[in-house]
């Protein structure tokens, strides 16, 4: 069996290597090739590992780029012209996936056209969901509520779980250092230069207030923990940036300042109190408020359906705003056992019996044994 994946972001390449390896443990052959990052290409040195450069945050990047993404779309069309995979397994990534899918759309069904973690559609434009229906043999999708949204269109979804629930373990306030907040400002250069001063001048006005906090964040790549020293020498803050997992730190602190995505879910499930911060160029953000249809950003909300986590978003993004939220979260000992215990329902609603996998799924998608 040959798949041909597409994965453009650090997220989506770690998911999708741990779904292909098993997978690859389940039917043991499997050919892998592709666009991905360092992981999938790990895996399968077939993945071409384009996320450094595909990974890009607003409509400015996004145009920017264009003749750039315009290449590498033609580039993979022809590869799987010549490749002639059984599969394209699309991970995440909208903008360039659901282009693709559109294109390969007449090659079905001898070419099976899968989804795995389903773009987010339903926040910004529902409109495209029968659209898909038409460009999609199947969906996998990681959050509960999106399964009907896209068999009502005729999509078959099989809701899979989130890949993070099963694999993390939370971590309650015993294991935690009571002074340390774990400043998370994103693991791209554009959202970094956006949230971190924001976040530095927070931690001065903490460290103003409450003198024995500690400060740590974490740095995706060498060339961002340089710009992140940098940044915090020049504000004057002490803050022990590493190279490391965020996750790490999401265990071990007692609160933190998170920039919104796919970071937020995770410090939920590590059971980390914290708030979100969403800070943008005011192009996109104003292009962001006409389109998006949700109350939420963070996905903790969305799921609990109400506020459990302080949404800081643009302008409301202040150094005075977040310092007196991470002051609550880290001396609040009510405050953070109520937000957990929320966070135990959240996490609830992501978890799926052991053999509802996603390699499983794609298995069955496929028709195989």
């Amino acid at each position: 069996m040959r798949i041909f994946v597409i994965a453009g972001e650090t997220s989506g390449d770690t998911h999708a290597a741990a779904l292909l390896s098993e997978l690859e443990s389940l039917r043991p052959g499997l050919e892998i090739a592709g666009l991905g990052g360092p992981k999938l290409h790990a895996l399968s040195p077939q993945v071409e590992d384009w996320t450094h450069d595909a990974a890009v945050v607003g409509l400015w990047d996004v145009l920017r780029r264009y003749g750039w993404f315009r290449r590498k779309f033609r580039e993979a069309l022809d590869q799987l012209a010549l490749e002639k995979p059984d599969a394209v397994l699309f991970v995440d990534y909208p903008g360039f996936n659901l282009r693709m899918a559109k294109a390969l759309q007449p090659r079905r069904p001898a070419l099976k056209l899968l989804y795995y973690i389903s773009p987010q559609v339903w926040a910004w434009n529902r409109a495209r969901i029968p659209r898909m229906a038409r460009w999609l043999d199947r969906m996998f999708c990681i959050f509960p509520f999106e399964k009907d949204l896209y068999e009502k269109s005729g999509l078959h979804t099989d809701f899979v779980g989130h890949p993070m629930a099963a694999k993390i373990e939370p971590a309650g306030d015993e294991a935690r250092n009571p002074d340390l907040l774990a400043l998370l400002p994103g693991s791209r250069e554009r959202e970094v230069r956006k949230i971190f001063p924001v976040m530095l001048g927070a931690a001065k006005q903490i460290l103003a207030r409450r003198p024995r906090t500690v400060f740590a964040s974490a740095a995706s790549s060498e060339k961002l923990q340089i710009l992140m020293r940098g940044m915090a020498a020049k504000a004057g803050v002490g803050c022990d940036i590493g190279l490391r997992n965020a996750g790490d730190l999401m265990l071990t602190a007692s609160a933190g300042l998170v920039a919104s995505g796919t970071a937020t879910l995770e410090a939920t499930l590590c059971g980390l109190p914290y708030a979100l911060v969403y800070k943008i160029a005011p192009l996109t953000y104003i292009v962001g408020r006409a389109v998006v249809k949700v109350p939420y950003l963070g996905m903790a909300n969305l799921l609990a359906g109400k506020e459990i986590v302080k949404e800081f978003i643009q302008h409301d993004a202040t150094p005075d705003s977040l310092a007196s939220e991470a002051l609550r979260l880290l001396d609040d000992v009510s405050c953070r056992r109520s937000m957990r215990d929320e966070f135990t329902a959240v996490r609830a609603q992501l978890i799926t019996p052991s053999s509802t996998t996603p390699a499983r799924a794609i298995l069955n998608a496929l028709a195989l044994p």
